[in-house]
């Protein structure tokens, strides 16, 4: 069977492959689908999604198979699932019992908050973790009672308080998804970091502590060295577990950064473009547009 690969860039795209009205909100969305939607469209599907949203999903999986990345993601017990944005995860022979719900959010819609930083320090959402979160039928009552809050949030007619409580109830709900992690894996060995983790570790220690301004962007053979690989050897089992190459990962993690320092109106394009290590501002902005559909400007403009 062939896998469809689908990428989903707004939500607006993802409800309507769903088959659900347009959401009340462009970066964000509470989802709800029956088994009898699951049924029709992945049961006999062999789908690969991959989209700009993080997703925290309440389920009961009957049967089927779930791949996170390349590693095979163990459903059969349980009840949360997460997915980060630009991950890959795919479904095949997919049923769920009764009615599975999920949070939906663009990585946008956490810029500038500290929630985003704060959910990097959530493992659950990594590729290291390969089995989904298993709750007690007491821990599951409380988690969908803030299911319920944050869905009750969103209904609403929303005005200019309901993303700060959004977020405050979202932030409630990791850090319960946290402690239940911690206690399922608290009989066992902690699973290992991922290689992508190390590989955005050391960038992240290159940026932060060795780049002056206008330092060039680390190189894949830098990279590669710290961490006693060969590049070629880093690329390809960057793409065994990711599906994408040592470069792709590093243009996302440089277009990330380049979103949060978009948030702050003084800074020139050519000022961040130089803060993030390349050496031509055109070659930003190409590589920003090529990535996000729109330019460093036009994505400032409409953040704001």
């Amino acid at each position: 069977m062939t896998t469809e690969k689908l990428h989903f860039t707004d939500l607006t795209e993802y409800h309507k492959y769903l088959g659900l009205k347009a959401p009340e909100h462009p970066l964000f969305s509470v989802v709800s689908i029956s088994s009898k939607k699951t049924d029709s469209t992945c049961a006999d599907l062999d789908i690969a999604l991959s989209s700009d949203f993080y997703s925290i999903s309440l389920k009961n999986i009957i049967s089927g198979e779930i791949f996170y990345g390349r590693t095979k993601y163990d459903c059969r017990n349980g009840t949360m699932i997460f997915m980060a944005p630009k991950q890959e995860i795919r479904v095949s022979g997919l049923n769920i019992e009764s009615t599975g719900r999920s949070i939906v959010f663009h990585e946008d819609f956490i810029r500038g908050n500290s929630i985003k930083d704060e959910i990097k320090k959530y493992n659950y959402f990594s590729y290291a973790v390969n089995e989904a979160l298993h709750l007690s039928p007491k821990e599951e009552k409380m988690i969908a009672s803030i299911f319920d809050q944050i869905e009750q949030e969103y209904t609403n007619n929303q005005d200019e308080f309901s993303k700060e409580l959004i977020l405050s109830q979202l932030s409630t709900l990791l850090k319960y998804a946290n402690r239940f992690y911690h206690r399922q894996f608290l009989h066992r060995k902690e699973s290992s970091s991922s290689l992508l983790d190390n590989f955005i570790d050391k960038i992240e220690l290159y940026m932060s502590e060795e780049q002056a301004e206008g330092k060039a962007i680390p190189s894949i053979e830098y990279l590669a060295d710290s961490m006693a690989m060969t590049p070629r050897y880093l690329s390809d089992a960057l793409k065994i577990e990711t599906g994408k190459t040592a470069i792709e990962n590093l243009h996302i993690y440089l277009i990330d950064k380049a979103k949060d320092l978009l948030l702050q109106p003084d800074a020139s394009i050519a000022s961040i473009a130089y803060k993030l290590g390349f050496e031509y501002p055109q070659y930003f902005a190409r590589l920003f547009k090529k990535k996000v559909g729109m330019t460093p400007s036009e994505y400032r403009n409409q953040v704001h």
